[in-house]
């Protein structure tokens, strides 16, 4: 067999992960009486030299003189502290190693560390390719300090999409759809359906979902909290799953899904700005709230200042000069794909917004105050 040559799932029967030893009569104690493990096969029966092992979803193949490395194994638990705590190395008398980990373990997130940041399209040339296929830029560079991550996604080939069933151990996740549309289905929402340009969802923690169609060139803007964060892709469910529950929740969260041509517009905590709800600060308990505002007729260059911990704003549609009371008060001129984050009490004000102009604010958490200062 070669490195091109494929083999099909169907031809398949078993796979084992081979770790050396010494002596088996010294091995075998370690990890079927020490660590749980049943034994399969032994052979030959006069002096055995390979011993195949399986057990908390492993298949190990004990092999006298193996020419291969110690290997490392690791058993996650929902007990750690009853094996030495997490991070636990358990060496075999053969020297491979087993490491403990937490099953369930607590979702972490960093305490923010604050900054002033614009993130322009025009300066990012670097598009990453990621999950399915998937084009990312980096919104927030710094992530403040890992409690939050921002990317702006690029599908550029409309049909399917390579994606499976899967879900996210976070605490806030956002889709929001910019350009074009996508086909999702989620646990528990029914039917799947078409996320339109304009508007968005948010993914409760470790609801199941899957992206299934796109549009040509796509681009959805994705919010996630904390900034690293584990996806799982689960085997076992199929979606949809049956009929939509709309009152269920995760982790006190639930599934929102916004659009633009049901919302209402409001004046916004900027003087002279309107906004529509997202609802999301609502579904979320206060986590985190989602608003599009646009400039009014009576807009005007108020500064003001906020006190939420993070607040990400992105340019979805027109452009406008953000000023910064820092740097010697610099301006910058953004346009649409355009992003900034503003931390707690930098007074800032937006001046010269275009007619269409549109921006998409996250916050966490969601009730904040803002200050509208003098001249």
């Amino acid at each position: 067999m070669n490195a091109e040559t494929k083999l099909t799932p169907e031809a398949i029967r078993s796979a084992e992960l081979v770790l050396p030893v010494q002596d088996l009569k010294t091995e075998m104690p370690f990890f079927l009486g020490q660590l749980g493990f049943r034994l399969d096969t032994i052979y030959p029966a006069d002096d055995p030299a390979v011993a195949v092992v399986s057990g908390h979803g492993l298949r190990l193949r004990l092999e006298r003189g193996a020419e291969v490395a110690p290997g490392k194994v690791i058993l996650y638990c929902d007990a750690p502290d009853d094996l030495g705590g997490v991070g636990t190395i358990v060496t075999s008398p053969n020297g491979n190693q087993v490491e403990i980990q937490d099953a369930n373990p607590p979702l972490v997130i960093p305490e923010t560390q604050h900054s002033f940041m614009v993130r322009r399209l025009a300066d990012s040339d670097s598009w990453i390719i990621g999950r399915a296929g998937m084009r990312y830029r980096d919104l927030i560079t710094d992530r403040l300090g890992g409690s939050i991550i921002a990317s702006h996604i690029r599908i550029p080939d409309g049909g399917p999409v390579p994606d499976m069933v899967h879900y996210h151990t976070v605490g806030f996740q956002l889709i929001f759809c910019y350009r074009g549309w996508v086909r999702l289905v989620y646990e528990d929402y029914g039917d799947p359906f078409i996320l339109e340009a304009g508007n968005c969802v948010i993914q409760p923690p470790q609801i199941r979902h899957r992206v299934l169609e796109a549009s040509d060139n796509v681009e959805v803007l994705e919010i996630g909290v904390p900034a690293e964060h584990i996806t799982t892709i689960d085997h076992e469910m199929e979606l949809p799953n049956g009929p939509a529950n709309p009152d269920r929740e995760w982790d006190g969260t639930k599934f929102v899904h916004h659009r633009e041509d049901q919302a209402t517009w409001t004046p916004w905590r900027v003087p002279g700005w309107e906004a529509r709800d997202t609802g999301i600060g609502g579904a979320t308990q206060g986590i985190a709230g989602v608003q599009v505002s646009r400039p009014s007729a009576d807009a005007q260059d108020s500064w003001t200042s906020h006190d939420t911990d993070i607040l990400f704003t992105f340019v979805k549609e027109g452009s406008l000069t953000l000023e910064a009371d820092s740097e010697g008060r610099k301006t910058h001129d953004l346009v649409a794909g355009d992003a900034f984050v503003l931390p707690p009490f930098l007074k800032t004000r937006y001046v010269k917004p275009s007619a269409d102009c549109e921006l998409i604010e996250v916050t966490l958490p969601s009730s904040f105050g803002t200050t509208v200062h003098e001249t």
